[in-house]
């Protein structure tokens, strides 16, 4: 987290918290790659309030539903535990017609909603099912199905689309993974981010939580929010993990993300260690470069959820090894004492750790996903 004068220098109200409550703040803020706006989460912090008016911080993070898991749904989950631990109401908005809007299943919303629903018991099993409700430190699932029948929810899209130029509009794009002129054909998808923006509102969102390449997204709602003297949301943006033949390089376009329409490139929650260790031996990892998606992946996965890196070479190479500190690993690259190979295996092996529960939930139930690998094969 950042120093405390730092801190206080971004939201002076910063040095009114207890220890408590700092200790919430460096749970939400400590390890995501940007904050924006803090001033409303010190608020509530402060004071014991929130956009709802009853004290319980709400954060949400949206996703269409539009396929099987990768990896960076784990990075978005320690961020999301690290929510509840901190006595946030956390809710994972299925944005089915905004799926339907970017087209995907070619807009049928049947498999758009049971895409959502096999993204429920993902998340229920990465998150190690917390207890569900609208309280702190509790789950919920919201459907954008279920918030879009109400006329006043209408009434906010527009305000959010008003007085936004065409261009100002074109600039989001990126959010749905396409360009600025892709969609002029398409009136729908240029009230995407209006769409966005007013979930936020007409849930009283106190906190948005996205992978950086939602900052546009996040940058519209509180430009919305300054133009009608709303409240702003504080934004924290989590990072993204690159392909894994890419190398790790960061670009503004986020050309390197991975994906999970390049198959061997992305690491897939349902992937077996079998398979994650032949897609890691193919990854990108240059002693001389320490810009990987290898390091990425033990920077943001493997290190926050199971505190060490074990590296288990063959016995007749070595000793098994163990490393907390991303620096130390690299450079023990660098120098030969770790080889990129062992490197590569110790990191499949710790996903795939972190990836028993969903793993075990699929074994036992395994009919929600059998009926989305139909969808996505």
């Amino acid at each position: 987290m950042e120093e405390m004068d730092s801190l206080v220098e971004r939201c002076p109200r910063v040095a009114e918290l207890d220890n408590e409550s700092l200790e919430r703040l460096n749970l939400m803020i400590g390890s995501v790659d940007e904050s924006v706006g803090i001033d409303h989460l010190v608020n509530c912090l402060a004071d014991n309030t929130s956009a709802g008016g009853d004290g319980v911080i709400r954060c949400y993070v949206g996703f269409e539903p539009s396929g099987k898991a990768h990896i960076g749904w784990k990075v978005l989950s320690l961020q999301l535990k690290r929510m509840i631990e901190a006595k946030a109401n956390v809710l994972i908005f299925l944005a089915d017609w905004h799926a339907w809007v970017n087209d995907k299943f070619n807009g049928k919303m049947e498999d758009i909603q049971l895409t959502a629903k096999y993204m429920e018991e993902t998340f229920r099993a990465l998150l190690d099912y917390p207890p569900e409700g609208e309280g702190p430190g509790e789950l919920r699932f919201v459907w954008a199905s279920s918030i879009m029948e109400s006329g006043d929810y209408w009434a906010r899209v527009l305000r959010c689309s008003k007085n936004m130029s065409l261009a100002r509009v074109r600039r989001t794009f990126s959010i749905m993974g396409r360009s600025e002129d892709s969609s002029d054909g398409d009136l729908s998808r240029f009230f995407y981010p209006a769409l966005q923006a007013a979930d936020i509102f007409e849930m009283n969102i106190d906190v948005a939580i996205g992978g950086m390449d939602q900052r546009k997204a996040h940058m519209y709602m509180r430009d919305v929010a300054d133009r009608w003297n709303w409240y702003k949301a504080t934004c924290l943006h989590t990072p993204i993990i690159s392909g894994l033949k890419s190398t790790g390089a960061r670009m503004e376009s986020f050309d390197h993300k991975m994906s999970k329409s390049d198959p061997n490139g992305a690491i897939l929650l349902h992937d077996t260690e079998k398979k994650l260790s032949k897609k890691m031996r193919k990854a990108y990892l240059d002693p001389e470069n320490p810009d990987s998606p290898v390091y990425e992946l033990i920077q943001h996965i493997i290190l926050p959820e199971h505190g060490e890196l074990v590296i288990t070479p063959k016995p007749e190479y070595g000793e098994p090894s163990t490393w907390n500190d991303l620096d130390s690993i690299k450079q023990a690259i660098a120098s030969g004492e770790i080889h990129p190979f062992d490197a590569k295996m110790a990191v499949a092996n710790g996903l795939s750790r972190g990836l028993d529960a969903v793993t075990k939930h699929f074994e036992e139930k395994p009919e929600t996903l059998e009926r989305v690998n139909e969808l996505t094969k």
